[in-house]
């Protein structure tokens, strides 16, 4: 599939200029029908064939196992969530905190990076900020902030700024000071190519329904194969374990304990959709289009740009003089962009299904 070929599969793209993938991408019409044919079969078919739950369960093994290859993790390392936020939440209620453990995250970390550890302060967590400058993480304070640190939290991209981190020699110092990381990758997954074996992080967890182009409800947990037998899920079902019949169950290996029970395979299948159309097309070229279409972006912008003048992501975060009311004239236009809150300024994003046209539309509308 061609850039082109996936913009016209888009029905979002014949609506208005869409430049907000960063919160939340526009599916394509085939992601749409997978969901939907398998809903169909899966409620009108599947009960009187092989049946409802080896169809269901037959689904959600596929998307693990697809997750594994996208992300070059072992199928054991996956577990399926249903945001980014979710993956988290789950691991924070696993671990097995002792008062005065620290959690360090950063000042750019997004709610889902910042909630799960704030409601930890009853159980004695202690929760240090790292403070940044420009959407960059200063790697001589970060070793002394995580010197007696728990657990590291970070994002791979930033949401506010569009900065890429970097995460493979962030997490080799937190480990040279035994200290385990998480890493948001939602920014990442469908932008990027990641590879788990090369950050080496203890956990990445992501979502589907922003650059991937697949559906909400479909988010991905990656757990170290060795952390995950070190960590006791909160929540545990008939899917957390190998024999819930038996009167001392044990859990699954790896970070499939983190599975639950009863939960509807759809997202997942339109998330595996998804990824065959990231994967048609190349990451290579996604990656190519995306740069082009930001860089025209930010040529245009001049003074206005907070983001990196250089590539980094798709994700343009600049400034005007009042962000809400010019996010509003902008909808109006039919182009749609968003805030951020810090900085206090407006984020566009450029995906490889959008054109130049659309970017100087923007710039036209701005001015």
């Amino acid at each position: 599939m061609t850039p082109e070929e996936l913009r016209a599969d888009i029905p979002v793209c014949e609506s208005g200029t869409y430049l907000n993938t960063g919160a939340s991408g526009p599916a394509s019409q085939s992601v749409v029908d997978a969901v939907s044919e398998f809903v169909a079969y899966h409620e009108t078919e599947a009960p009187v064939n092989e049946g409802a739950y080896p169809a269901a369960f037959g689904a959600l093994d596929g998307a693990r196992e697809t997750f594994a290859d996208f992300l070059n993790a072992d199928t054991e390392e996956i577990a399926l969530t249903e945001s980014t936020s979710d993956g988290i939440a789950r691991i924070a209620a696993a671990i097995d905190w002792e008062r005065g453990d620290t959690v360090v995250r950063t000042d750019l970390e997004h709610s889902a990076g910042i909630l799960p550890w704030w409601n930890l302060r009853d159980r004695g967590v202690d929760v240090r900020v790292l403070e940044t400058e420009g959407g960059r993480i200063d790697l001589d304070a970060l070793s002394e902030a995580v010197a007696d640190a728990r657990l590291l939290c970070l994002s791979s991209i930033t949401w506010n700024y569009g900065t890429a981190l970097p995460i493979a020699e962030i997490v080799e110092i937190a480990h040279d000071h035994d200290c385990l990381v998480l890493v948001d990758a939602v920014q990442t997954f469908g932008q990027q190519p990641l590879d788990v074996r090369e950050w080496g992080a203890d956990f990445v967890v992501g979502a589907c329904h922003k650059w991937l182009l697949g559906p909400w409800g479909a988010g991905v947990l990656y757990v170290d194969r060795e952390v995950a037998e070190t960590l006791r899920p909160a929540q545990v079902g008939y899917r957390s374990v190998d024999d819930p019949g038996a009167d001392e169950p044990a859990f699954k290996p790896g970070a499939m304990r983190f599975d639950v029970g009863t939960t509807s395979p759809a997202p997942y299948v339109g998330a595996e959709a998804a990824i065959e159309i990231v994967e048609s097309i190349g990451f290579d070229t996604v990656q190519s289009e995306i740069e082009r279409l930001s860089n025209r972006l930010k040529v245009g912008l001049g003074d206005r740009l907070i983001s990196p003048k250089a590539y980094e992501s798709g994700l343009v975060t600049f400034a005007v003089d009042d962000p809400e009311a010019t996010v509003d004239r902008l909808a109006e236009k039919d182009i749609y962009v968003r805030t951020v809150p810090d900085p206090d300024a407006v984020r566009a994003s450029t995906h490889a299904f959008n054109t130049a046209d659309e970017v100087d539309e923007l710039l036209a509308a701005l001015d």
